[in-house]
């Protein structure tokens, strides 16, 4: 049986409480999210793709500087933004989804870093991509993946492998992998069932669901830079600049 059509995402997870501190010295008066690349910050950019993609309401998580970020996302007027505070407690990135189930709903929704950048390949649309590709009935999260060899400023290993099936299998701690996971993904609340109390990281459950064969892994198409590192943030607004002329 052919499955049901899915429908997009309406609904985003935006993890913007992380603490920045591979990009100390900015990070301690400006939350990452804030910095400006190219004259926009990243966090802007991250809620402009999804804008794009269709995306009606976002919740955002806040920790560090979180009321610079709270302040900032008054001037956005075309996307819903409701505020999950960590303030009292950073819960990592399993964690803050976990806090956040309530605002999320039971639908599918994307998740996504807000301290990263991707641009989409031509009209394409990379979210509407995920969303196309996601199925329901096998499927607990589907992430989308940079080929390692243009993640731009990302020097690590990678993280994944796809089967045949383009379900996700993990690197060896001593081996390279070709695919970078890029902070940009679906996810099933499903996902949370029985998920630790407190603060966790997303991979416990990514892990459960690589063991059910239910984690699944989607090619990004466009550029993708990791902006993590002084040199990174470099080469993003190197490249930013360059496109835009």
């Amino acid at each position: 049986m052919t499955p049901m059509p899915q429908i997009a995402p309406r609904t985003a997870m935006v993890l913007a409480a992380g603490l920045g501190t591979r990009l100390r010295p900015i990070t301690d008066h400006t939350p990452k999210p804030l910095i400006a690349v190219a004259g926009r910050t990243l966090l802007d950019r991250c809620l402009d793709r999804l804008v794009e993609a269709g995306v009606q309401r976002a919740i955002v998580n806040i920790h560090w500087l979180g009321s610079r970020i709270r302040e900032h996302l008054r001037t956005r007027h075309d996307i819903e933004i409701i505020i999950s505070d960590e303030t009292g407690m950073l819960l990592e990135t399993g964690g803050g989804i976990a806090k956040a189930l309530p605002l999320l709903g039971e639908a599918p929704f994307f998740a996504v870093n807000a301290d990263l950048i991707w641009r989409d390949e031509g009209s394409e649309v990379a979210l509407q991509r995920l969303a196309a590709a996601f199925d329901a009935t096998k499927m607990d999260g589907l992430l989308l993946l940079q080929p390692r060899e243009r993640a731009d400023g990302h020097g690590g290993p990678g993280d994944f492998f796809l089967d045949a099936d383009n379900r996700l299998v993990r690197r060896d701690a001593d081996a390279m992998a070709p695919y970078v996971y890029t902070g940009v993904q679906v996810l099933q609340p499903t996902l949370f069932r029985d998920a630790p109390a407190g603060a966790f990281s997303l991979n416990i459950l990514y892990d459960r669901a690589i063991a059910a064969s239910r984690l699944y892994g989607l090619v990004h198409r466009g550029p993708w830079m990791d902006v993590g590192t002084h040199d990174g943030l470099k080469q993003a607004e190197t490249a930013l600049h360059d496109h835009a002329g």
